[in-house]
């Protein structure tokens, strides 16, 4: 029989892909950035040659 009142897990659950997502969304910005200034220095090297 199933229990009576809420739901077991759901706002731990949403919780929980809330702070994942944020985490990645973090990780893509980083990535992100740090491959804009790789081009940015490839950029200004050739320029200089």
């Amino acid at each position: 029989m199933a229990k009576a009142g809420s739901d077991k897990n759901t706002k731990n659950k949403s919780k929980h892909t809330k702070l994942m997502n944020r985490k990645k969304n973090k990780l893509r910005e980083k990535e992100l950035a740090h491959k804009q200034k790789i081009k940015a220095l490839k950029e200004l090297i050739k320029t200089q040659e």
